[in-house]
């Protein structure tokens, strides 16, 4: 059998066709930056996620800095967000000059914990930034009407969660603004970098449609700090034109696998995704073990991809001090050291699935019986 990758883009005669067409068209026009294919696809986008703006940008990092900047976050202000999401939201809030405070996670969701959160609000943060980490929605609405009565903004990091829904609901729509990675593994990915900021608060579209052209209000005329170069290109626009139609059915692809899977393990010793409906869109499929490195060496030997999503909490990487330390956060910290990352995409065969399954269990049987 052919090694099983962790990821694999899907290849679809009709699709690869559309992209062509695509691109096509883009150099047709002879138009590249900041034209109709931008203009076209922040308005679908924008009307997929159930937001009224979205303004794109080069990359999700620059979207998640952005959107602080566009709620007002400065230099020195504290930030809260979860520290088991490797370092994304971490890395826009110092890029600002200010401070994280990372908040514990939930241990089903792994995402970050509406209890916790209402625990530290009396450290009167500016903003929080809450991840639906691997495709699944956080417990979002509660932090919503926590930070509502606290007059606090909600930035949500949807980089691993295109598509996800509650009750109608999308990712990006519950919080004062969502931000989106394009980058070309996300489950609405790009043939390189890119990013999206979507919000239903207009002014908050214009700060942050404003930040990603040099702070300009008209050219040359730069009004807001903090601006810089952030602009998607109208060939990756083109390209997201052509997948977007795609995106619900290559979601509903990536759960129906995450369903065999926890069908198939619900009688390990591993922990497996809290929920495998519409609120999760399995950008990732992860399961917990204390047995991690027996476990990927294993599943190596037997030509199937893993990887950890992510292994090195925020609070403990090396770039930054921190003060709190080891053992500050135990659920954030277990997580970091037993997820591990399992073979899910479109275009999974159900033999490729069936193999990834078949070793896993063999994985335990032999664990169990040595």
């Amino acid at each position: 059998m052919t090694p099983v990758a962790l990821f694999r883009h899907p290849a679809e005669a009709v699709l690869s066709a559309n992209i062509r067409t695509a691109l096509d068209r883009v150099l047709a026009s002879q138009w590249f930056v900041l034209g109709t294919e931008v203009n076209a696809f922040e308005q679908e986008f924008a009307q997929y996620c159930g937001a009224s703006h979205c303004v794109t940008v080069a990359n999700g990092t620059d979207a998640l800095e952005l959107a602080l900047r566009g709620v007002g976050v400065r230099p020195g202000d504290c930030v809260m967000c979860a520290a088991n999401g490797g370092f994304y939201s971490s890395t826009a809030i110092r890029l600002i000059g200010a401070e994280p405070f990372y908040v514990e996670i939930d241990a089903g969701t792994m995402a970050l914990s509406p209890r916790h959160f209402e625990s530290a609000l009396n450290l009167s943060p500016r903003a929080v930034i809450v991840t639906h980490l691997y495709g699944q929605l956080a417990e979002i609405e509660p932090i919503v009407e926590l930070a509502r009565s606290a007059g606090i903004p909600v930035v949500e990091d949807c980089a691993q969660s295109h598509g996800a829904s509650r009750q109608g609901r999308r990712a990006g729509s519950f919080g004062t603004v969502g931000c989106y990675s394009f980058y070309p593994t996300k489950n609405l990915g790009a043939l390189g970098d890119g990013g999206a900021v979507v919000s239903n608060d207009p002014d908050v579209a214009d700060k942050v449609r404003t930040l990603r052209q040099y702070g300009w209000r008209g050219k040359y005329h730069n009004v807001t700090p903090g601006g810089r170069n952030s602009r998607l290109d109208e060939l990756q626009a083109a390209v997201l034109r052509a997948k977007l139609p795609y995106l619900d059915e290559w979601n509903a692809a990536r759960r129906s696998i995450a369903v065999r899977y926890n069908r198939a393990f619900r009688d390990l010793p591993v922990g497996v995704p809290a929920s495998i409906g519409e609120d999760f869109v399995a950008h990732l499929y992860t399961l917990r073990l204390k047995a991690r490195s027996a476990f990927r060496e294993f599943l190596k030997s037997n030509r199937i991809a893993t990887d950890i999503h992510y292994p090195i909490p925020d609070h403990l990487q090396e770039a930054y001090a921190c003060p709190q330390r080891k053992g500050a956060l135990p659920v954030t910290e277990d997580a970091c050291e037993t997820v591990v990352s399992l073979p899910c995409f479109p275009g999974l065969a159900d033999a490729e699935v069936g193999y990834v399954i078949d070793r896993v269990r063999q994985f335990f049987a032999e664990q169990a019986n040595p």
